[in-house]
């Protein structure tokens, strides 16, 4: 298969070394849109081309592309690949703009593009395994939801100058909404549909950024259930995990130790369902990429559709609106 990847970030990076360890004989193309820095031994020895054009990147003639440029260009390099019928996979989030992001899905829509947006967490075991016991009624019906993502901004990438990354510039669609916005993704995807929010979403941190750091999500489900989503990148030590509290009992995953435990109510007691390790995210990357490559070749569906991302982001803009104007946002 002949792979299209728009940008070189840690992202665009992670996804070149991955393709190219599961489809070793696939020719990958990487289009650089504005990269100025040195392509990395790393980047060349992956790469079978390297092109800086729209021109130039439908001159490989892709059959698949994966789009991990920052969120402000998303809609604008999925429609002019979508356009020329080439399979997408678009980092999460979809967009920075609900009514862009509609825009890119009804494009391919029209086009029978498959389309497939990034939220990774959705392959990663440990969470896959609680959903799993969610869903097959291990705490009975579900009363309350708590999810939180927890690190400070200087820590997510080390190497570079956080104040210049996508994470902290508005122009890039920065923020702690959409850069953590893992968390109402698998949220809607164990808990169901969001209905309503009621937000706080401030920059509290003195990161030196333009937008916000922190952001705290209250929420009903349709299945009855409520809970808290909180967000930032301002916190030290790093906490990462959910709790699901059920009529009989609860069930909680810890990022840290990629453990997932379940308390029953009638015996007291905690057990643990999963002990994982790092690897599992590391996996969760490869699976989506598999995913994706075998809805392309037509023997599997997409995990997260575009729909599915858009009214991610929808449950984004009216928290963005909640705090604004002080009320409670029903979708």
């Amino acid at each position: 298969m002949r792979i299209l990847i728009v940008g070189l970030g840690s992202i665009g990076r992670r996804h070149l070394v991955n393709i190219r360890t599961l489809r070793p004989h696939d020719e990958l193309s990487v289009w650089r849109q504005h990269g100025q820095r040195p392509v990395s031994e790393e980047i060349t020895a992956a790469a079978d081309h390297i092109v800086h054009t729209l021109k130039d990147a439908l001159y490989t003639k892709p059959q698949a592309a994966i789009v991990a440029n920052p969120a402000t260009l998303h809609v604008e390099t999925g429609i002019a690949l979508g356009t020329a019928r080439v399979p997408l996979f678009i980092e999460k989030p979809i967009s920075d703009s609900v009514q862009s992001a509609r825009v890119l899905v009804d494009a391919c829509r029209q086009n029978n593009v498959p389309l497939t947006i990034g939220y990774n967490l959705r392959w990663y075991k440990p969470l896959q395994l609680l959903r799993q016991a969610y869903l097959e009624g291990l705490i009975g019906d579900g009363l309350v939801f708590r999810a939180q993502a927890c690190r400070h901004l200087a820590d997510w990438r080390p190497e570079s100058d956080y104040r210049q990354s996508v994470s902290a510039r508005s122009e890039l669609g920065g923020g702690v909404l959409l850069e953590l916005s893992h968390e109402i993704d698998y949220a809607r995807w164990i808990m169901g549909e969001i209905q309503t929010v009621i937000a706080q979403v401030v920059r509290v941190g003195g990161l030196e950024i333009d937008v916000e750091d922190t952001a705290t999500l209250l929420v009903s489900f349709s299945g009855g259930a409520v809970g808290t989503i909180h967000l930032n990148m301002v916190e030290r030590p790093a906490v990462r995990g959910c709790r699901i509290v059920g009529t009989l009992g609860s069930l909680e995953w810890d990022a840290e130790s990629h453990e997932v435990r379940h308390f029953s109510n009638a015996q007291g007691t905690w057990t643990r369902l999963y002990a994982g390790s790092g690897k599992d995210y590391s996996e969760a990357y490869l699976s989506e990429i598999e995913q994706f490559l075998g809805a392309v070749e037509g023997s599997q569906s997409a995990m997260v559709t575009g729909e599915d991302a858009l009214r991610t982001l929808q449950v984004v803009a009216a928290a963005k609106k909640s705090a604004s104007d002080g009320c409670k946002v029903t979708l």
